[in-house]
């Protein structure tokens, strides 16, 4: 019952954005997809050069300017012609953006669904109950260190986003020889894995 219970909640996100995702990271309208790529990279180059709240400011003066400009033009182009047109931003400020209890309660019952999985994958870790995947855990945080001490969040942010927009392509156009060389590593991890396990006592899996 708990697993029928937790992979509903695991569509109800996925029904929502998987879709929508893989259309925009494999670039199916690119016109769609430049925009949506364009703007996150002016945020994130934005924010390596001013504060938080100078780029929120700056983007509502930007926002509010197109808007009060275009209101204004429309008034004065109705005013000459002498046309009775109503308010040019009408269709949207009649536009229901209400959130639902229902919609509400959905995203609700999936960040929580989230949230309980993240907790209990970190107590698992950090309370090895698989020696092998604390001890995997322990070497990524120790590499994390590294890479914190070279990068800033920010950066590593920017290189996600560029990742994220690139590498879909990429493989897509380069699967067989990705998938080559994944399988070579993903061999060589398995077969080090291995070694671990049967050297330290107690690194097997345990059922549950």
């Amino acid at each position: 019952m708990q697993a029928t219970a937790d992979s509903t909640k695991m569509d109800c996100v996925w029904s929502n954005w998987k879709s929508q995702a893989i259309d925009l990271l494999y670039w199916r309208d690119i016109k769609q997809t430049g925009i949506v790529f364009g703007s996150f990279l002016l945020l994130l180059f934005s924010l390596t050069q001013f504060s938080v709240v100078s780029v929120v400011a700056y983007l509502a003066l930007a926002a509010l300017s197109a808007t009060i400009s275009f209101r204004i033009y429309k008034s004065v182009l109705q005013a000459v012609q002498k046309t009775d047109e109503g308010h040019p931003f009408k269709a949207y400020l009649e536009l229901e953006i209400t959130l639902s209890q229902e919609q509400i309660q959905k995203y609700t019952d999936c960040l929580q669904f989230y949230v309980n999985s993240t907790l209990k994958e970190l107590r698992r870790l950090f309370l090895v109950q698989d020696l092998v995947d604390s001890l995997k855990f322990a070497v990524l945080m120790w590499l994390l260190t590294y890479v914190g001490a070279l990068f800033n969040g920010l950066t590593l942010l920017l290189m996600a986003v560029v990742s994220m927009f690139t590498l879909p392509v990429v493989y897509v156009k380069h699967q067989a020889q990705v998938d080559q060389y994944l399988g070579l590593v993903r061999t060589h991890i398995n077969a080090v894995v291995a070694k671990i396990q049967a050297k330290i006592p107690g690194a097997k899996r345990h059922a549950e």
